[in-house]
């Protein structure tokens, strides 16, 4: 199963945000995603539980007898929200697990600078060096009257950093998160100029997040992104049983520990996805055993 990781060392650099929209955009177009929120503060489990059971479900963590943190049964994609400071043997765990990794940067030189330093440490884990996890950045709380967005670009690519995008700094963000959705929630018409910036980030990612299908797959192929955005679902069909064999209940897998305490049992297709646990409390939890600082 795909793995995106948001990270960076600075706080407020937008990676909770861009980890919640990621994780949005991904359960409307079918599939059954997982928001794992590696932070101790848990700011987007707290978004989890503010958030419609109207809309497409998100999952958090599930927990199992031992009051542990793991993978919840038939999730297909996983996003993980990551804290500041990581680095070390902290931040080679994570990027261990992940296929891909993307550095939220605002238009600071402390936001650059700060970033700059991370991207050097991932460049020389063997993961990124080998090009096992793909690695970008994205602009975040860009003001359109300046030329912040060129900037960041001309900086990612002196670094040897891909730029995928940039988002501006507006309160529809704000105000969305505060209700618990994203913009992909909202009517396309109200949200245009925003889906707009979004389209070459998920370009980006899609390939990653939803890889072509075999040519003896009978799945139908996926519409292109830009007609996605005008649509008012933001997804083509996906395949009714969203509980394949998954690698995370395959011995070995890079999720292995994160399998549910259950065995694994034959999966039947439904008509539908299978409702996807809500936010819970998280005191006294005990954090997956990779990610424990």
């Amino acid at each position: 199963m795909p793995v995106i990781a948001i990270v960076n060392r600075k706080g407020g650099s937008g990676k909770s945000t861009l980890a919640a929209h990621i994780a949005a955009w991904c359960a409307r177009q079918g599939s059954a995603v997982m928001l794992g929120d590696v932070d101790r503060q848990q700011s987007t489990r707290g978004w989890l539980k503010r958030r419609d059971a109207a809309l497409p479900t998100i999952a958090p963590w599930a927990l199992d007898q031992k009051n542990v943190l793991r993978l919840p049964a038939g999730i297909t994609h996983v996003v993980l929200d990551t804290p500041g400071g990581m680095h070390g043997f902290e931040l080679a765990r994570v990027v261990m697990f992940a296929d891909a990794i993307l550095m939220p940067v605002c238009h600071s030189v402390f936001d650059r600078e700060s970033a700059a330093a991370c991207h050097a440490e991932l460049a020389s884990l063997p993961r990124v060096a080998s090009g096992r996890c793909r690695l970008a950045s994205v602009g975040m709380r860009i003001d359109g009257r300046t030329r912040a967005a060129e900037s960041l670009r001309e900086w990612s690519d002196a670094t040897g950093l891909p730029f995928i995008g940039s988002l501006r700094e507006t309160q529809m963000y704000v105000r969305t998160l505060e209700r618990g959705m994203t913009i992909f929630d909202l009517p396309p018409q109200q949200a245009a100029a925003d889906l707009a910036q979004w389209e070459p980030i998920l370009q980006w990612l899609s390939p990653l997040l939803y890889p072509v299908q075999a040519a003896n797959d009978p799945t139908p192929a996926r519409e292109p992104i830009t007609s996605r955005l005008g649509s008012s679902r933001l997804g083509a069909s996906r395949p009714q049983n969203l509980m394949p064999a998954q690698e995370s209940l395959v011995h070995g897998g890079r999720l292995t520990m994160f399998a549910p305490s259950r065995p694994a049992t034959p999966v039947v297709a439904a008509p539908s996805r299978p409702a996807l646990p809500r936010a819970e409390s998280t005191s006294g939890l005990t954090i997956p055993q990779f990610l424990k600082r």
